[in-house]
């Protein structure tokens, strides 16, 4: 497949998305079937932003794959905090691995990448802008779990200004059929108007909800997330918002058998401890996902799969 970058999922269609995951389901079946597939390769990871799970299951993913890995994961490290331009450190990457992912503050680093980046490149997340890899292992879980993603409730609760993973969410639904989503926030976090425009454009049915008690009852997947401190122009908004969105295990009552909760981690509190060995949480399994989805990843853009 002629692949580049990966930076938006807007650019992804159903079928390659389909594709990918049929792939994932392929490797998490019988993972040994790929060891040597990327045998003598190379993954620069480069994350200028702190990453947990992104980060170490790219490189689990390269290693289950029997490739190797270079990079470093603070820019404190890198030499940007000597000054280099990105479009510099893309050039020099250029000659030292065969694809790379990063993770960066500038919103318009895909731009970038295109102009300088001869190897394949994928987003770990860009700013507040796309999160593309997470939004496909949110995807794949929800196709593992209920059997499907088209004629589905979903709703996206917490921090839906800032949260990155959010936009990447909602515009891989919006590929789907009969997808309806209620949007739930407070009014401060909700969704950006340039994403709003977009899922409009593609034809998304949601709703806006300051609730979640209010459509519980509606919902096949439920997917939290945290608010974004480190992302507040104002500290004090976040001090006021914080803990206003949490899920209790008296809120699940009317929730149906088959509703998954879904979260991107890390979690704060918007999940407590009590809720993690209940049926509905799939949160640990959707990270464990990360690992299937992004081996495929690697394998489509490298071309070796």
């Amino acid at each position: 497949m002629n692949l580049e970058h990966l930076f938006t999922i807007r650019r992804m269609s159903k079928n390659l998305m389909e594709d990918i995951f049929d792939l994932a389901s392929s490797i998490e079946e019988k993972p040994d079937s790929f060891a040597e597939k990327c045998k003598g390769k190379i993954l620069a990871a480069l994350f200028f932003e702190p990453s947990t799970r992104t980060r170490l299951s790219f490189e689990s993913a390269m290693l289950r794959l029997g490739g190797q890995i270079l990079g470093f994961s603070s820019a404190k490290v890198s030499s940007s905090s000597k000054g280099e331009s990105i479009a510099d450190t893309f050039r020099m990457l250029n000659h030292y691995a065969h694809i790379a992912v990063i993770r960066h503050y500038i919103e318009g680093i895909g731009e970038i990448a295109k102009e300088f980046a001869t190897i394949p490149m994928i987003s770990g997340g860009t700013g507040t802008q796309e999160h593309p890899t997470q939004a496909l292992l949110d995807l794949y879980t929800i196709r593992k779990e209920l059997g499907k993603v088209d004629d589905i409730t979903i709703g996206i609760m917490g921090d839906l200004l800032y949260g990155r993973t959010i936009p990447s969410l909602l515009f891989g639904l919006a590929k789907y059929d009969n997808v309806k989503v209620h949007l739930i926030s407070p009014p401060a976090l909700h969704i950006r108007k340039n994403v709003k425009l977009r899922l409009e454009e593609n034809g998304l049915a949601f709703r806006v909800t300051e609730n979640h008690k209010e459509v519980i009852d509606e919902l096949d997947v439920l997917y939290v997330t945290r608010l974004q401190k480190e992302r507040f122009p104002d500290p004090t908004d976040y001090e006021r918002l914080k803990g206003a969105y949490q899920i209790r295990k008296s809120d699940l009552r009317k929730a149906k058998d088959s509703m998954i909760i879904l979260h991107p981690l890390p979690r704060v509190s918007e999940i407590p401890f009590e809720l993690d060995e209940l049926k509905y949480a799939k949160y640990f399994d959707q990270a464990k996902n990360g690992v299937w989805v992004r081996m495929a990843l690697i394998l489509k853009y490298l071309g070796v799969d």
